[in-house]
């Protein structure tokens, strides 16, 4: 969901997070809570609205760090002039990572990390910042491998130790046990992707998780066998 803000606000939401270039946590200035309310806009914070006050306190170090972290910058926690400059860009509306009010999604990634646990030595625990970092994004996101609308490319993930798992906004996602036609699932997809941030590449077996195609208004939530042997085979000690 694209954040509710209007061009004037987010330019004068610009203007003060510039001026508080250097804060960092222990400080308390006026404009810090229109930083917190930025990070909210783009699904970094999941805090309600009464709790963005002009504090730098643990939770903005830690929600600038998974920021900071996504976007590759180094995760000093602070407001420093790379995270200033990146934060001052031009971009897409749409969230870059999923928070709390996504009550449809979150139990569907966690039912996908859980596939992978229950077959591994894995435990997979929600943490910010994370190692690994899930989004939806249009068109060029900024790694290179741009999506293309709806169909074709659903999504991509990178091997390890990169841990970033994007989706394509554009398609028609199913949160449900129900599928129609046209739809992608998505618990489907997020399992296939989680085995590239894993380290799998892709299975001849169309039975299997890792198969690389998909057809639409179908759901595949079961690991093959294939799949169990590849995950035990790259961890086995």
């Amino acid at each position: 969901m694209a954040p509710k803000l209007a061009i004037s606000a987010l330019l004068l939401l610009l203007v003060i997070i510039q001026a508080l270039f250097g804060a960092q946590k222990g400080y308390t200035i006026e404009g810090l809570n229109q930083v917190k309310q930025y990070l909210k806009a783009f699904g970094y914070y999941s805090i309600n609205g009464g709790s963005l006050t002009d504090s730098f306190d643990d939770v903005l170090e830690s929600t600038l760090k998974s920021y900071q972290q996504h976007y590759r910058l180094k995760a000093t926690g602070r407001i420093d002039s790379n995270t200033l400059k990146k934060m001052s860009t031009p971009r897409c509306g749409v969230q870059d990572i999923f928070n709390d009010s996504n009550d449809d999604v979150k139990p569907i990634i966690i039912r996908a990390f859980n596939t992978w646990a229950v077959v591994s030595n894995f435990t997979f625990r929600e943490a910010n910042p994370s190692d690994i970092v899930m989004g939806f994004h249009r068109g060029f996101h900024g790694d290179n491998y741009p999506f293309d609308g709806l169909g074709n490319v659903l999504a991509h993930a990178f091997a390890p130790q990169n841990g970033r798992l994007h989706y394509d906004a554009d398609e028609n996602w199913n949160t449900n046990n129900v599928i129609r036609l046209n739809q992608i699932d998505l618990e489907t997809i997020a399992i296939h992707e989680i085995g590239h941030i894993l380290g799998l590449g892709h299975s001849q077996d169309p039975n299997t998780i890792m198969y690389a195609y998909y057809r639409p208004g179908t759901i595949k939530r079961n690991l093959g066998q294939d799949d169990i042997d590849g995950i035990r085979a790259l961890y086995s000690n």
